[in-house]
């Protein structure tokens, strides 16, 4: 494939992620959305999760589904992201309240601090006071009194999702890194917490650390 059918593959792929939000935009929404979490299957460390506005006219080369880019070019979109966005916020729950309110509870609770962050962000900025719309991935937030979308494989369907996938990937796998650092013999770096057979090797030789999920090692 020469340069020019890969960049003309990639605006072809953008064109198709903006798809849901022309559509909006088209029904009178302006200022929308995307919600996405990244950590619920792994064994240690939080869910995290992000919600992103971009602008209307942003392109966004080479943004889709965070599980689709290799580490080094979420690094790339992350920062490109972040300068570009109109406003963003972050959400976390770690793994006391996983354990406590399970996982799904807590990806809700932390997919709504996302979206007041993000709000209180567009409101410093002198953007807007509130969400137009927002468009979640697979499930709705409870508490957010915002028009909502709940759009099945929404980070492979809507560039607003797929770029708050992309956010919440990177900041969770830089926060794994860390945890490796601090809790040595788990290959948090390389498994971020999913249950390779490096981490469960850690796991039969260490035991739990503080930031493991009880809840998902109950027969261990």
């Amino acid at each position: 494939m020469t340069k020019e059918e890969r960049l003309q593959k990639l605006k072809t792929r953008a064109k198709e992620l903006r798809r849901f939000e022309n559509e909006y935009r088209d029904a009178g929404h302006c200022i929308i959305a995307g919600v996405d979490e990244v950590g619920r299957g792994p064994l240690a460390g939080p869910v995290v999760t992000a919600c992103v506005v971009l602008p209307d006219d942003y392109v966004g080369l080479g943004i889709d589904d965070s599980k689709k880019l290799s580490e080094k070019k979420r690094e790339e979109l992350y920062s490109e992201i972040i300068e570009n966005a109109i406003c963003y916020g972050f959400g976390l729950c770690d793994n006391n309240v996983i354990d406590e309110v399970n996982i799904l509870e807590a990806t809700k609770l932390a997919m709504k601090q996302a979206v007041l962050s993000a709000e209180e962000s567009l409101k410093k900025n002198g953007k807007g006071e509130k969400l137009d719309l927002i468009i979640v991935d697979a499930v709705t937030i409870p508490g957010i009194e915002r028009k909502q979308i709940s759009l099945i494989k929404g980070d492979a369907n809507s560039i607003s999702i797929a770029a708050a996938s992309i956010l919440a990937k990177v900041k969770r796998d830089r926060m794994m890194r860390e945890y490796d650092d601090i809790y040595p013999g788990y290959d948090f770096a390389s498994n971020k917490g999913y249950g390779t057979q490096a981490h469960y090797a850690g796991l039969r030789e260490k035991g739990l650390t503080p930031i493991h999920r009880k809840t998902f090692l109950k027969n261990l």
